[in-house]
């Protein structure tokens, strides 16, 4: 780490990439959002269960917390894997949770982080999530240290100019529309900006560096989306991974 508010990942190659970290009040104000959304699921389902208090009052209480307490795991869980490390709160607040060397989710840390989150809650108002947080200097809470993630903020990327890093004007990964949309679909917007920066910053590399870097992002981004053989096999790696920023960052065309 070079410093407190970014969240650096250096690549084998020497290349560094940094990605600013959320602090502890985004991250509770994008939380309270959610907890709005969890409250609001709670209450209806507090609906159904409203003929279980002829058989008492206690049944009644324990079935409405444990209804809250699966409401929350299932809402964050299911959120924050389909939407790649966000939720409702997180969408609003611009923030994202992503594996600590900046990759995508896997679904065992977010169940992991979000398991947790009932112990960060401790004793009251998220006190251990939070002194764990300020104490940690990636702005970690407990649940985060335990899966391996951090939180980070994604402030909206602007469409680069791609004139002067495509090489050529044609790209024949963009010609196949239906791979396009699902390689959009399926690249994490942290990984769509590693990529660009690589090939923005490819001249500082050294050759062997250069070649190595390109082989790892062009690996990354074929076992996302296979394209045909026809199409991809005259391509070096750095023109693939080249290809993938002009899809990546041109609207679809």
């Amino acid at each position: 780490m070079t410093g407190t508010n970014t969240l650096v990942i250096r690549t084998p190659e020497g290349v560094e990439f940094g990605l600013p970290l959320a602090g502890p009040f985004s991250r509770m104000l994008a939380y309270s959002i959610d907890l709005a959304v969890i409250v609001a699921l709670g209450r209806l389902l507090q609906q159904l269960v409203q003929p279980l208090r002829f058989f008492g009052e206690d049944l009644s209480t324990a079935l409405i917390t444990a209804f809250y307490f699966a409401i929350s795991l299932i809402y964050m869980s299911l959120a924050e894997w389909f939407w790649r490390g966000q939720s409702v709160g997180k969408r609003v607040l611009g923030l994202r949770v992503v594996e600590a060397s900046g990759l995508r989710l896997e679904l065992p840390q977010v169940i992991v982080r979000n398991l947790m989150r009932f112990i960060d809650a401790l004793p009251a108002l998220y006190l251990v999530g939070a002194v764990t947080c300020a104490l940690n200097r990636r702005r970690q809470r407990l649940g985060d240290l335990v899966a391996g993630t951090v939180v980070i903020r994604t402030p909206k990327l602007a469409g680069p100019n791609l004139d002067e890093l495509r090489g050529s004007k044609y790209n024949s990964l963009a010609e196949q529309r239906h791979l396009a949309a699902r390689l959009r679909q399926k690249v994490a917007p942290e990984v769509a900006r590693l990529a660009f920066e690589a090939v923005l910053r490819r001249e500082e590399l050294g050759p062997a560096s250069r070649l190595a870097l390109f082989h790892e992002l062009a690996d990354y981004f074929r076992g996302l989306v296979a394209y045909p053989p026809e199409i991809v096999e005259q391509l070096s790696d750095e023109q693939y991974v080249r290809g993938v920023v002009d899809v990546l960052f041109t609207r679809a065309r």
